[in-house]
């Protein structure tokens, strides 16, 4: 598969900024950070520049992908839902299948090779659900950096299995207590050790939110998935899909996948939002297919944020530990004030409907995250036509949220197991 560098840039444009906008995306974006950090920020973007202008640099970060993590990743006809469906033909980007299990490895393994250039020998990061913690994790170990994982108490509660194989990587992680113990208290956590050991110190960030020139940066490492896909469909179909869906948190497996497609009029792009209890319930996490946000500046940039009239953040709500956050990525914003990208949301019910589908009828278990994407797509793909096509991606596996499903099916028999592990412990301990 020939995913060179000239490629990675075919459908790039929307970084080509104006004069004094480099950052904005329309009004979204730009760096609000303490003055502290404005110099590390000008590092790491002198260094990405001259990282993203360098072949050389892309070449080595496609065959560590490669290599060490298993790309490029399939594209699979999901035959069985399809018939079952009765509709549009059902692909699925598998990029569950990478090392540690999700799309997040992309962006940290590139991360990995800018702190080298920068010459840092600490990372840190934050995590939800935990795979990019993971990843993080994972990257540390391999390059020899010292780690630390900042993670909501509630998610390493939700997410044991990930904080497990965090550990033993040989993070450090720190469960954070302030606030709703979610995602954007992790990330608030490693604002505040970044502005303390920059000297050392890069921040790996996990999506493409955040401050200039994070939302770029990200998108460029996993625009990776994008140019696989677009290649792997037309190979497979002989045409472009009518349709391309991805679950959107922060958005960055969204972003990756979309970038193969962003130039095609007669290809539609679906961001799939975390609709938690519904529209109306205030419980959820959909910053673009609900009515609830507006555009405010947090943790260092401009976007559609879930907040009060007074600028304070609101509680959010999913199932799905990775979509469980405040905003979103300021690339979409403007995509989608601009209609470029279509935002929908998916219920926890519907979530929990899907993937028993989707375990069921093909054999796939995708993460609780990614399930969100093909709520969406299994529905509209009904509706369409049989000679259609669309394409979902699979960012990440669900074994990692085995509580969780475990809990959502009501799973007697895992009730049971778990009980025993636990007096099993008790007795240990005695």
């Amino acid at each position: 598969m020939g995913i060179c560098r000239s490629l990675s840039r075919l459908f790039m444009d929307i970084f080509d900024f104006s004069d004094g906008r480099e950052g904005y995306y329309g009004a979204y974006g730009g760096v609000f950070l303490p003055e502290i950090l404005h110099a590390t920020i000008e590092e790491l973007l002198v260094c990405f520049r001259e990282c993203n202008a360098d072949p050389k640099f892309w070449q080595e970060y496609v065959a560590l992908l490669q290599n060490y993590s298993g790309r490029p990743t399939p594209v699979t006809y999901l035959e069985n839902l399809s018939r079952e469906l009765g509709g549009a033909q059902i692909y699925v980007k598998r990029d569950d299948l990478n090392h540690t299990g999700s799309h997040k490895v992309n962006n940290v393994m590139g991360q990995g090779l800018l702190t080298k250039r920068l010459g840092k020998k600490r990372v840190i990061a934050e995590t939800g659900a935990g795979q990019h913690g993971f990843a993080t994790a994972t990257m540390a170990a391999k390059f020899g950096f010292d780690c630390k994982i900042y993670m909501g108490a509630v998610d390493v509660a939700r997410q044991r299995p990930n904080v497990f194989w965090m550990e033993n990587l040989g993070a450090e992680v720190i469960a954070v207590e302030d606030g709703q113990k979610t995602l954007k208290d992790a990330v608030n956590e490693c604002m505040r050790d970044w502005v303390t050991n920059m000297a050392d110190t890069h921040y790996i960030l996990g999506t493409a939110c955040g401050p200039h020139p994070f939302p770029e940066m990200v998108s460029w490492f996993q625009s990776i998935i994008g140019l696989e896909a677009r290649e792997q469909i037309l190979a497979q179909t002989g045409r472009l899909p009518n349709r391309v869906y991805a679950c959107v948190g922060g958005g960055s497996n969204a972003m990756g996948l979309f970038q193969g497609f962003f130039d095609e009029p007669n290809v539609e792009l679906i961001g799939c939002e975390a609709g938690g209890e519904g529209v109306g319930s205030y419980m959820h996490s959909a910053r673009l297919a609900y009515d609830d946000a507006s555009v405010g500046v947090a943790q260092g940039y401009k976007t559609y944020f879930l907040q009060n009239d007074q600028g304070n953040m609101n509680e959010t709500h999913s199932v799905a530990a990775g979509l469980d956050y405040i905003g979103v990525n300021p690339i979409f914003s403007h995509l989608h004030d601009q209609g470029k990208v279509r935002f929908e949301a998916a219920t926890d019910a519907e979530v929990k409907e899907t993937l028993k589908l989707t375990m069921r009828t093909e054999g796939l278990i995708p993460a609780l995250e990614s399930t969100h994407g093909f709520v969406v797509a299994l529905k509209e793909a009904a509706t369409m036509a049989k000679d259609e096509i669309v394409l979902v991606n699979m960012s990440g596996r669900g074994d990692k949220d085995i509580f969780t499903i475990a809990d959502a099916l009501d799973d007697a028999k895992w009730k049971s197991f778990i009980g025993g592990k636990a007096d099993q412990y008790r007795a240990e301990k005695k």
